[in-house]
């Protein structure tokens, strides 16, 4: 006899019942051997009033339930749909929490079942999706969810994935349930009755079923094939131009991808600068504008060098996104319209890829952690028979699985080599393997930063590279060659360390002693970190743009007894920890002398890797107190409400260009740097300069956009808002949300919203909220809508009509909004970096040392570079029409002003009231 469920949702007045709070709407579907064969809905009276803001949420209103049967008279007509149930819903503690507790106001008991929370079923079996709400899911499975917040609606869909997700369970290998098992049974779904009945179906298959799944030491992963893929490759042609040929043109091999194909000669003309390049041997800087179709542009060229010459070209992103989409698109395009056998690899570091040794032992033989640490195992165990790269960047891990991750991610210390069974399919290893015999290494800029900064050999050996987004690698270098330290980074590492000591049975003997040691350095750790925040609360400070106590020290400067009292507990903490790491080092190499079984073999690495850990945050801590190079800047940074000890420590060199030129470009026979935006006012000497590529004789080409700016968009200059320099930031801010509520009532179009400061985007959110009374518009404010970034793109291309985007930082490049998408931009101030933060007031002052004038040697290009990277998300196809607007008066009032307007495409400005502008020029634009 198949099982029944019932799935049910609720639609309420607010969440508390014992508060007044109560139900509006039930819907409840039956689901029987997978398949719906009963419904129930209803509306309820809660004899209460509904709150506007859930009218707006459900579209329920008092007219709905007028007239609806009370709770009480539905109560018994529920409990025997229930009967005989068992219970799910979308957020189990909330439909079954409010259920259980008005059941009970009305003198009725919730009956005994199991219960399953789609939300927690979702996020361990759909391990990779970005968003788990009910209406994010339906979209992924395409289900017709035509009214979102509705109880008999999201009771169906919630059916449906459900039954879907019943069914995966059902068909997972034996040695998954059995491992799923373990690590369920502390979560909230009765995980164990849906596991239990999986089990017993896959005792009935044979083990060897399913030739997709490569079952090793009772863990089950996908099979991945070492075969190379079937391919007949056509000969290279002997000459450049004709490879390229075959490529740019009408009925080339391009062309043969597209229902319509057009050539863009501005991605020839880079194509040929990419080979002219590395034939040459030459470091060349390429500014290609939007559309130009960048991507192939050095990719094809990058493909015929490596290819001719047997030698790997290193292709470097910025982000992850344009990671994927050279793998995925790109580069798969130009594999299948190519006869050229391209082999690509894609390496990252090695803390991207898990170890499955350790999570071998964490998944199988360790039943400790928390809530979060249990369900991520659930996700792995799942992502195992999924994955083909072992790569944490799949994975929506919560902010505690991502600590998890700590501990079972690859890294060099706990690494068995051989002595490891899981070598022949360790993800870090396979990715290595595949990257030395690539013709084409695809890798980001942090990682190749790392390669330059420990001087070792991550990235296999190479001569030429092409660094796409290279308006980033400064930033990414002083990233990389800088220190960080904090309390939590520490003290974590101290804690895994001794539990790590603690649990291995190697070192039982010694142990008392090493923890009796790690013990006092913790307790000097804490102390020296609250002396720390004593030290900055006591001082002048400036804040950061995430509300943070800022002030940057000398070490050997600072005066003071709270001062001499930290270089002290630094130094004891230093004296020590060298100490006991020299002692456990010496314990690790005389257990691995002894030839370790396996198991001890295993739990040694363990060892090693917390050691190492730890080693390098107190080597870290040393050099950020006890150190001083005068090309860095160091502060301290503590959370003002916070604990005691939360502080951070920083240390970043002021400048890169002589390490970048004597560690990389120096090392290097041709690296390309490409970016849309790499020049100010036309010229090129700002990135030449800041890269440390002033003497290498370097290369530059600009190549224009395709687009008609001039036809496409307009740039509005208000010459009504308020300055944004005065006294009164309220009275910008207050005017900066009415002006984008009329632009996008009046309009009905989507508009775009950059902001420099988190403060100020979430003031004018609240304002432009106020003002939509009627709630016409759809808001989305990053930090405020909670979500990823991808998240809340989603929301806003999904949204219609009237829509408002309110972006910082990450939201000013790298997103792709083409069409009616996104037809209004607004810029509210021009993007300076605030003088006040350390690193930039370290760079200014060390322009005033040589010579320079800081503003318009440093200061002003990098507003120029930012100010062009946001206007660059407005027009994305030779079809986009949209609308820029400036609301910072500066770019019209002050000489430098210019140099913002001189650094975009010819295209018209306007300047004048808002409302004229909006009237004369939007209205008439749209009549058109």
């Amino acid at each position: 006899m198949s099982q029944s469920y019932v799935v049910l949702d609720l639609e309420t007045t607010g969440n508390a019942p014992e508060q007044g709070a109560r139900i509006i709407q039930i819907g409840a579907v039956k689901v029987e051997g997978h398949k719906i064969t009963d419904r129930f809905s209803t509306f309820v009276d809660p004899q209460c009033e509904i709150p506007p803001f859930i009218t707006e949420l459900t579209g329920i209103t008092e007219k709905d339930v007028s007239g609806a049967p009370l709770f009480e008279e539905v109560a018994e007509e529920v409990l025997t749909f229930l009967d005989g149930s068992h219970f799910v819903a979308h957020n189990v503690p909330f439909d079954k929490g409010f259920l259980k507790k008005q059941l009970a106001l009305a003198g009725y008991q919730f009956p005994n079942c199991y219960s399953f929370d789609t939300v927690e079923l979702s996020r361990g079996l759909l391990p990779t999706l970005d968003s788990y709400k009910l209406s994010d899911l339906t979209v992924y499975f395409d289900m017709d969810h035509s009214r979102p917040h509705q109880a008999d609606s999201d009771a169906e869909m919630t059916a449906e994935l459900f039954i879907y997700l019943h069914n995966k369970i059902l068909q997972l290998p034996l040695p998954t349930l059995q491992a799923l098992k373990k690590t369920t049974a502390s979560l909230k779904s009765d995980w164990d009755f849906l596991i239990e009945e999986g089990i017993q179906q896959a005792l009935k298959k044979s083990q060897f079923e399913d030739a997709s799944i490569d079952v090793f030491r009772q863990l089950a992963l996908k099979r991945i094939e070492d075969e190379e893929e079937e391919f007949i490759e056509e000969e290279l042609p002997e000459t450049y131009s004709v490879f390229e040929q075959a490529y740019f043109s009408e009925k080339g091999k391009l062309a043969s991808q597209f229902e319509q194909y057009e050539i863009r000669e501005g991605q020839k003309e880079m194509a040929s600068a990419v080979y002219e390049a590395f034939s040459d041997h030459a470091h060349t800087l390429i500014e290609a504008g939007t559309g130009t179709g960048k991507t192939l542009g050095y990719l094809i060229p990058s493909v015929y060098y490596a290819k001719q010459t047997n030698q790997k070209v290193v292709l470097s992103t910025y982000s992850i996104p344009l990671q994927e989409q050279l793998l995925r698109k790109d580069l798969a395009l130009m594999k299948q319209a190519s006869g050229i056998q391209v082999r690509v690899a894609v390496l990252k570091g090695r803390q991207h890829y898990l170890d499955l040794r350790k999570f071998e032992e964490a998944a199988l033989y360790s039943e400790e952690g928390s809530y979060d640490v249990q369900l991520t195992k659930a996700q792995i165990l799942i992502w195992l028979l999924e994955t083909q790269t072992g790569d944490v960047e799949e994975l929506n891990l919560s902010s505690g699985g991502q600590l998890f991750w700590q501990t079972i991610q690859s890294d060099a210390s706990s690494d068995l080599g051989r002595f490891n069974p899981w070598f022949t399919r360790c993800f870090y290893h396979r990715s290595r393997k595949q990257a030395k015999e690539a013709d084409i290494i695809i890798v980001n800029h942090a990682l190749l930063m790392t390669d330059v900064h420990q001087r070792r050999a991550i990235i296999p050996t190479y001569s030429h590279a092409v660094i796409d987004e290279a308006h980033h690698l400064e930033e990414t270098a002083i990233d990389y060659f800088g220190l960080a330290v904090n309390y939590l980074s520490i003290g974590f590492s101290l804690s895994r360390l001794v539990q790590s000591v603690t649990q291995n049975k190697s070192f039982m003997n010694e142990s008392e002693g090493f923890i009796s040691v790690l013990n006092e350095i913790k307790e000097d750790v804490e102390e020296l970190f609250r002396m720390l925040h004593a030290f900055v609360s006591e001082r002048q400070t400036e804040a950061t743009d995430v509300g943070r106590m800022s002030y940057v020290y000398r070490s050997f400067q600072e005066e003071g007894v709270l001062w001499q009292g930290i270089l002290e507990c630094a130094m004891r903490v230093q004296m020590n920890s060298s100490s006991v790491i020299e002692q456990l080092y010496s314990a690790i190499d005389k257990e691995k002398d002894n030839e370790p079984a396996y198991e001890e073999r295993s739990f040694i690495a363990n060892v090693k890797s917390m050691v190492a850990l730890f080693e390098e945050e107190v080597t870290q801590l040393y050099e950020l107190l006890l150190e001083y190079d005068e090309e860095f800047v160091y502060w301290i940074e503590a959370e003002p409400k916070g604990a005691k000890n939360a502080i951070y420590l920083y240390a970043k060199p002021i400048r890169v260009n002589e390490r970048l030129a004597d560690d990389f470009f120096a090392t290097k026979q041709s690296v390309v740097l490409t970016s849309a935006t790499l020049t100010v006012n036309q010229s090129f000497d700002y990135a030449q300069k800041r890269l440390g590529l002033e003497d290498f004789g370097v290369r530059t080409k600009k190549i224009p956009s395709p687009f008609s700016y001039e036809k496409q968009l307009k740039v509005f200059i208000p010459t009504d808002i308020p300055d944004v320099r005065g006294h009164n930031d309220q009275l910008f801010i207050q005017d900066v949300a009415i002006k984008l509520w009329r632009l996008t009532e009046s309009t009905n179009k989507k508009a775009l919203v950059l902001f420099t400061s988190y403060d100020m985007l979430k003031q004018v959110y609240q304002y432009v909220k106020d003002l939509d009374d009627e709630g016409q518009i759809t808001l989305i404010g990053q930090g405020v809508t909670s979500g990823s970034r991808s998240r809340l793109l989603k929301l806003f291309r999904q949204a219609n009509g009237a829509s408002i985007l309110l972006g910082t930082n990450s939201f000013w490049e790298g997103i792709d909004l083409a069409g009616d998408a996104l037809e209004h931009l607004i810029i509210v101030r021009l993007p300076f970096a605030p003088p006040n933060q350390p690193l930039t007031r370290a760079q200014i002052n060390a322009a005033k040392a040589n010579g320079e004038n800081p503003f318009t040697d440093l200061s002003l290009p990098q507003a120029v570079i930012r100010f062009r990277q946001g206007f660059g998300r407005l027009i994305r196809t030779a079809k986009d029409q949209g609308n820029f607007f400036i609301f910072d008066r500066r770019v019209v009032t002050t000489r430098y002003g210019k140099t913002f307007l001189a650094s975009l495409p010819t295209t018209p400005v306007y300047e004048g009231k808002f409302e004229h502008l909006l009237e004369a020029h939007i209205h008439n634009q749209e009549e058109e």
